[in-house]
């Protein structure tokens, strides 16, 4: 059998790993892009406070396309909710053990596409916040209601 390799951000290649035990490939096809745990109590939160949005809008750049978890296309308010496993959290991310040829890379490419984003949306015209999913929903509801009438009062 051949190996089979991954394409991450900016045409980085590294070789698919073999899945460390059948429990780690039910977890890795559990996982979601959107709809997350965290990104639907934050949605229950904004919407509990009046706040009408877009959840995983799709927003078309003169540099690519970035999917934005929630969206406020009115005042060009993107936030993104980020999971401290995928996207390195200083506080609550982990190094896996294993395989760590793909890993490594792949978190990394993570971070590296996150800051991509944020510029190439600030350079548009966006406002981004980025949240951690251990962060109170309801602080981080509050913060961003804060930041989306302030847009509202100056548009």
């Amino acid at each position: 059998m051949s190996d089979s390799y991954v394409t991450l951000g900016e045409g980085q290649r590294v070789k698919y790993p073999k899945p460390a035990s059948a429990a780690a490939s039910t977890v890795g096809r559990a996982n979601t892009r959107a709809d997350t745990r965290p990104e639907v109590v934050l949605r229950s939160e904004l919407h509990r406070l009046g706040l009408r949005f877009r959840k995983n809008h799709l927003v078309r750049l003169t540099t690519g396309r970035v999917r934005v978890d929630i969206a406020f296309t009115r005042v060009q308010l993107a936030v993104f909710v980020d999971g401290c496993f995928w996207h390195r959290c200083p506080v609550h991310g982990t190094t896996p053990k294993t395989n760590q040829d793909y890993w490594l890379p792949k978190l990394e490419a993570n971070v590296r596409r996150d800051q991509r984003n944020n510029t190439e949306l600030k350079e548009a015209g966006w406002s981004v916040l980025r949240f951690w999913e251990h962060e109170r929903p309801d602080e981080v509801a509050a913060r961003t209601s804060q930041v989306y009438w302030d847009l509202r009062m100056h548009s």
